[in-house]
């Protein structure tokens, strides 16, 4: 194949520092998904519940600001908001070393430190989304979220692997001023677009609520975005649920040092890659639709091998099917994302994507919490349990709706209606 045809969009100028911003961002962010939850288990010496409401803090954004998000950045120029948040957020974890520094860093600190930097990545990702149309157009879609995905996945296996020696080295705290840096530059890339979207209209007299609705309305009555929505929020609450008490898992129970961790965390970033790589070919052979459901039951019941391992190998064993649920995941998501944006006008983009996000990740922080009380209550490796089947039952929305034999993409706006959606 030709070099300049395995390249495509990453030849486009915007599209190439959309990418290297989202290298670095991810990669802060990776190293906040482990280092965080050290800090509060090694440095504070949080408990399981503890571990579970900081989860909660962090994903909380999602039902603050969810829907009022998408309405808010609908009236904004997506890269302004993108450049904005990327810098809020790297002041918000530049905050946790100095605290640590000063003797003053407590729970209730990373609470509220994990609250906003979650409420800031609320409009970070809608706006984030709800830019590629403009950036690369509705054709390049699936193209784009695909290259994105990679780029994100290889951070993932970055991120974990950086994070292990550097929290061993230098602990948790001073490790997130790695990821205060990566958000900063971020921002900077992401200041250095130089295509712009235009302006959004604005009614004389913008009315929030209004707006709200109707981007509620849209989701809800289609069917096909209703059953992804759904699909999403199951999986994601016992995702969530799982994850609380991986970490915990992986430290208290399997005796894992950093380094150990962030080996387990950059095999789910290795199984990540592969499937944003095979993404695009996988959901043309298996359809669009039947991909969304199918990737749930192939991977999820991977997940019992980490509460069925003992300390030594089998550990790295469970960390295989960890990869596959990484490799799943990505598929479903690069295919239900380009789905989602293909069938939703420019002008509701935003709305659409808080809409979603709000009911998707909205059971995330109730995810988080009974994962702390599940943990209390069955320990860290019962917790893994339920956390396993929840996430193997949560295809059924997304089966009992259209997307079951929607095998291709929309080409027209016509689609875009839920009155034209597949029944």
């Amino acid at each position: 194949m030709p070099r300049t045809s395995r390249l495509g969009l990453l030849r486009d100028r915007d599209f190439g520092r959309l990418s290297a911003a989202t290298a670095v961002g991810q990669l802060g962010d990776r190293i906040v998904f482990l280092a965080l939850p050290l800090v509060a288990i090694a440095s504070l010496r949080a408990d399981e519940f503890q571990v579970g409401l900081l989860t909660a803090m962090t994903t909380a954004g999602s039902l603050l600001v969810g829907l009022p998000a998408g309405a808010w950045v609908d009236r904004m120029r997506k890269r302004s908001v993108m450049v904005s948040t990327d810098f809020a957020r790297a002041l918000v974890l530049l905050t946790i070393p100095i605290g640590w520094w000063a003797d003053l860093l407590s729970m209730e600190w990373l609470y509220a430190a994990a609250l906003l930097h979650g409420m800031l990545t609320v409009f970070f990702d809608v706006a984030y989304v709800s830019h590629l149309p403009h950036l690369v157009g509705r054709d390049k879609l699936v193209e784009g979220h695909s290259k994105l995905s990679a780029v994100r996945s290889v951070t993932s296996i970055g991120g974990p692997t950086m994070a292990g020696p550097l929290v061993a080295l230098i602990g948790a705290p001073a490790t997130l001023l790695a990821s205060s840096a990566g958000m900063a530059m971020s921002g900077l890339l992401a200041l250095t677009i130089r295509g712009r979207e235009p302006k959004p209209e604005s009614s004389e007299r913008p009315r929030l609520g209004r707006e709200i609705r109707e981007g509620l309305r849209f989701v809800l009555r289609h069917p096909v975005l209703r059953a992804i929505m759904l699909g999403d929020a199951m999986f994601n609450s016992f995702l969530v649920m799982y994850q609380t008490m991986l970490l915990v898992h992986l430290d208290r129970e399997m005796g894992l040092q950093p380094f150990a961790i962030g080996l387990v965390l950059s095999g789910m970033g290795c199984g990540a890659l592969l499937g944003a790589l095979a993404a695009t070919r996988i959901s043309e052979w298996v359809g669009y639709g039947p991909v969304i459901w199918l990737a749930v039951p192939a991977t999820c019941p991977l997940t019992v091998l980490m509460p069925l391992a003992r300390p030594g190998w089998s550990v790295y064993v469970a960390a295989i099917g960890l990869a596959l649920l990484s490799t799943g995941g990505v598929v479903r998501v690069v295919a239900q994302s380009s789905l989602q944006q293909a069938l939703t006008p420019d002008r509701l983009l935003g709305r659409m994507s808080a809409t979603t996000r709000f009911v998707s990740w909205g059971g995330i922080p109730f995810g988080g919490f009974m994962g702390g009380v599940s943990g209390s209550v069955f320990g860290a490796t019962g917790t893994l349990w339920i956390g396993a089947a929840g996430m193997t039952v949560s295809f059924l929305p997304n089966f009992l709706s259209p997307l079951r034999v929607m095998r291709g993409l929309p080409t027209d706006h016509a689609a875009s209606s839920p009155a034209a959606a597949p029944r």
